[in-house]
């Protein structure tokens, strides 16, 4: 294999592109993605950069020393159009072609809209890139502002909470009637939409957007229910869609991401997928951990020219949300049962001390919910990590990479 290009400098594509290098690869490596930057954490936008307290030289993923040791061509600001697989060829919105033997597609998600055309009025936003998080800052640091923001998923969360720290007034609108229920289940959901109202938050659930009012700029928005909350600011965190309209045609199989094996081997033994775009044996996860661990599996199969090894991580994810940090690991259903193992809650929210909570099927640990207890957190996540490579019997599980303090819980 002479040439690989990776399609998407994401986590996952940085991730693949070091992985590539570290087994030995020393060929041509050409990196191609539709932001003007280099790649960058992207879970601090919602955060510590929306508030000012992390500038943009922070968010760099790599330092230059480490990216020239990639010695990889960074095709940047252009978006890919096409994979010709016939032809080895991965086409570009520019006119140009980059011939190749393998590729590794990491393309990741973008934003979905509220429905309706064109972007909106001003003052509407989505939070995935960069340049979002640029526009969306300055207007939040230009005076005090009404802001609403629909969804209340991690990343409505997050930026709910920030703007609350940035003094705005806000209120979150959830369709469902409790935030991250398929992620926690409804008792441990409740707990933590508390965690709005002990932010000065207000959360409205069960109820949709109907529309948008202003011309111009945003003034309100109207509810479902016949409300109409006032707003200048709007921010729109209603999930993401997997970027792969450009692969329509191809010979990949595409549903709601790129379809893999369980080793991120797609239809075509030269194709691999990873993050966010990568649906790897059934599941696509918007998860850091993912973006991270598929690369290392994914590019030995590439370069094995078939599936050799396979993944399968223990899922986890964590949020940083009102002074409080959630972290979650484990597969739960719905027919768990769910305890409070250590901690304590008052009024339906959690102490200050936070909690550790325990799913649990047949008499035996599932999953892991923590608030505030990262300690009795991480044994447990390690636990379940070591049982599922005994479940699994697979010589290539392996417990994940407890990642460090202060990364994300979504790219």
């Amino acid at each position: 294999m002479r040439t690989v290009t990776v399609v998407g400098a994401s986590l996952a594509g940085l991730y693949a592109a070091r992985e590539l290098r570290a087994r030995g690869f020393d060929g041509r490596l050409v990196v191609v993605g539709d932001e003007p930057h280099r790649p960058y954490d992207r879970p601090p936008l919602s955060k510590d950069f929306l508030t000012g307290r992390s500038d943009e030289d922070r968010l760099a993923l790599g330092d230059p020393e480490e990216n020239a040791g990639l010695d990889a061509e960074w095709l940047l600001g252009v978006r890919a159009r096409g994979l010709d697989a016939r032809g080895r060829r991965v086409l570009l919105d520019d006119g140009r072609a980059v011939s190749c033997d393998g590729v590794v597609v990491a393309t990741g998600a973008s934003a979905r809209r509220l429905p309706g055309p064109g972007r909106g009025p001003a003052g509407v936003h989505t939070l995935r890139t960069l340049d979002d998080a640029r526009a969306l800052r300055a207007e939040l640091t230009a005076g005090p502002r009404r802001v609403v923001v629909v969804g209340g998923g991690f990343i409505g969360a997050e930026t709910a909470s920030s703007c609350a720290v940035l003094g705005h007034d806000v209120t979150v609108v959830e369709a469902a009637r409790l935030p991250l229920i398929p992620q926690l289940g409804p008792e441990m959901a409740a707990l933590c939409a508390a965690l709005h109202r002990r932010g000065g938050v207000g959360l409205i659930t069960g109820t949709g957007v109907a529309a948008l009012r202003g011309t111009a700029a945003v003034t309100g928005v109207e509810l479902t229910d016949g409300r109409l909350l006032p707003a200048d600011v709007v921010i729109v965190g209603i999930g993401a869609t997997p970027d792969t309209g450009w692969l329509t045609g191809s010979a990949l199989a595409l549903a709601d991401g790129v379809l893999c094996d369980d080793g991120c081997v797609t239809a075509l033994p030269q194709v691999v997928a990873v993050g966010d775009v990568a649906r790897v044996g059934g599941t696509r996860a918007e998860h850091w951990t993912s973006a991270t661990e598929q690369p290392r599996v994914a590019v030995h199969n590439l370069l094995a020219g078939h599936t050799a090894r396979t993944v399968r991580p223990l899922p986890y994810f964590w949020s940083d949300q009102y002074g409080a940090r959630i972290q979650f690991a484990g597969r739960r259903l719905d027919t768990d049962t769910v305890r409070i193992a250590e901690g304590a809650t008052a009024g339906g929210a959690p102490d200050e001390g936070g909690f550790l909570a325990l799913y649990e099927r047949e008499g035996r640990t599932t999953a892991v919910l923590s608030v505030d207890r990262p300690r009795s957190f991480t044994r447990v996540r390690r636990e379940l990590a070591r049982a599922a490579t005994v479940q699994d019997g697979t010589a290539n599980a392996k417990e994940p990479a407890l990642p460090r303090e202060g990364e994300p819980a979504v790219p």
